[in-house]
């Protein structure tokens, strides 16, 4: 059965002594994944965790969050990730939410568990994986103490239905598990590979690793960073998850925020080939990186990177071109997707560079209108997007009515849709405009902030900016803006910006003010935190 842990386990058995995890000078080879894992499985299982329990990932990047997670394949439980972020309140209604029996944590995040811990009765098991000195939470077992104390537990069979789930990030309302089958989603995730290989479907697990090893043999050991953190889909599917089903390297960066000179040091080091990021919150200070690098007269050596991925938010054709000019060999693959499924890709290339925020749609994906029908390619309606496909979620964990909302059928397909509104062009190439949760009426129009965005970071002086609405009497809602400044330019005024955006934009979508900050208010992965953002324009901004 094509599972997570069925192909890893058969991985670690093939190629033991491959390396599995790298994190500065520590590399966990494949037999010692499992090993270590099989260990966690094993505690899990003493508590009397099994199919449909919970263990909260509650943990910056580090080899332990991976293993974690392989533990709950392993044992049939399911892994929550957990925002680092998330303080006391918010922290408790997650772990409460997704009714977590077990919680791994990092011990500088000690003191969060230590103050929600006696209000999640169904908790059994905390483990503090030391990051400094122990937090000293009260019948919590240090990670080290945990792998010791336990024999590896048997490997197991395991169901294609087994339950994973994603949380959300929240940014629309309270976060939401995400719920997929096991074995679909993990056969979602190996056609990856198959469509570029011009092969079918894998069908078992020995086919996996044959091709596993055929990829070794010829091209070397595949080798990941995800540049973005693990406790979001961008970074643990596709920078981790997606090179382990082909017994690959995931390289974790040891740095607590993104830091682009790291990133460059670590793929000299490793010979990275593939790296996964979210859009221009981390492709912009690559490309800083790499402009001081050569300022200084040398350069970093990218020439293993074959292919950045993005999603989750917008990968400017200006920065993909700025990036080609250092690294000319590799190809950006930008996905149009989200927690609740894959609707459209582009790829790019030095030579071929797609407009921002256009993609080919893919075969399970349409465009629908307010009225349920399929947007007409060049008609310049309006719709939402919806990809269906065995890859569509199951519905969110204990939320019926959203459930509803997102997943439904049309004319007896079911399809998900996550909100993000586009147009068709007439090549049927889809334009991305935002999410509807986010448009902004003004006037009688509406706005999609992401499409404003793009425009006022193409002015020279901009590094970043997020807009939104805020309340007038005059329009309803008028659009306005923070935006942060470009390294080495001089400060311009809001006027200066505007005044550039309207030669770009029609007048109602301009925003009629534009604070500058000091940085523009982004999550951890890149996405944007419009809460924030109104919040420092309300109070002025800082200059």
């Amino acid at each position: 059965m094509l599972t997570f842990a069925n192909i890893f386990e058969a991985h670690a058995d093939a190629m033991p002594t491959a390396t599995a995890i790298a994190y500065g000078d520590r590399e966990i080879s494949w037999a010692q994944y499992d090993d270590q894992a099989a260990r966690v499985a094993a505690a899990y299982m003493v508590q009397g965790m099994g199919l449909g329990s919970k263990v909260g990932m509650f943990m910056y990047n580090c080899p332990e969050y991976l293993v974690t997670q392989y533990a709950a394949f392993k044992s049939r439980v399911t892994p929550v990730n957990v925002n680092y972020r998330y303080l006391d309140d918010e922290l408790h209604y997650l772990l409460e939410n997704a009714d977590c029996e077990a919680v791994v944590f990092h011990s500088s995040l000690g003191d969060r568990i230590k103050r929600v811990k006696d209000r999640l009765p169904k908790l059994k098991l905390l483990v503090e994986v030391l990051d400094g000195p122990s937090a000293g939470v009260p019948g919590a077992v240090s990670w080290d103490s945990l792998l010791a104390g336990h024999s590896p537990a048997a490997r197991q069979e395991r169901g294609r239905d087994d339950l994973y789930m994603l949380y959300t990030g929240g940014t629309t309302g309270m976060p939401k598990g995400v719920m997929y089958s096991l074995g679909t989603f993990t056969e979602g995730f190996l056609g990856f590979y198959t469509a570029p290989m011009g092969r079918g479907p894998f069908t078992s697990v020995e086919e996996v690793v044959g091709t596993a090893k055929v990829v070794h043999q010829a091209m070397g050991q595949p080798t990941a960073i995800p540049g973005c953190p693990l406790m979001h889909g961008t970074g643990v599917w596709l920078g981790a998850l997606l090179p382990h089903l082909m017994a690959g390297k995931v390289v974790l960066l040891e740095g607590r925020s993104f830091d682009a000179h790291e990133m460059f040091r670590v793929i000299e080091k490793h010979r990275v080939g593939q790296l996964v990021i979210v859009g221009d919150a981390f492709a912009r200070p690559m490309l800083n990186a790499l402009r001081e690098k050569a300022a200084s007269g040398t350069s970093y050596d990218t020439s293993s990177v074959q292919m950045i991925i993005s999603t989750g938010a917008m990968f400017s054709s200006d920065i993909k071109a700025g990036i080609f000019e250092h690294m000319p060999t590799s190809a950006v693959m930008d996905i149009l997707g989200s927690s609740e499924g894959g609707m459209a890709q582009t790829m790019a290339t030095k030579d071929n560079i797609n407009t921002t925020a256009s993609f080919g749609a893919m075969p399970n994906t349409k465009v629908f209108g307010p009225d349920d029908k399929e947007v007409a390619p060049g008609s310049g309606v309006v719709g939402m997007v919806g990809v269906s496909g065995p890859g569509v979620p199951i519905g969110y964990y204990k939320d019926p009515d959203k459930s509803a909302r997102t997943f439904r059928e049309i004319d007896g397909v079911r399809y998900s849709f996550p909100g993000d509104m586009a147009l068709v062009e007439a090549d049927g190439t889809i334009t991305l405009l935002g999410r509807g949760s986010n448009c902004i009426n003004t006037a009688g129009e509406k706005v999609f902030p992401e499409e404003v965005e793009e425009v006022v970071k193409t002015h020279p002086a901009v590094a970043d900016c997020l807009v939104f609405g805020v309340p007038d009497e005059k329009f309803g809602n008028r659009v306005v803006g923070v935006a942060s400044i470009a390294a080495g330019a001089s400060q311009p005024t809001g006027d200066d910006v505007i005044a550039y955006t309207k030669t770009k934009l029609s007048s109602y979508k301009v925003p009629k003010q534009l604070v500058f900050v000091a940085t523009v208010p982004r999550a951890p992965n890149g996405k944007a935190d419009y809460k924030t953002a109104k919040t420092m324009f309300e109070t002025g901004g800082v200059s």
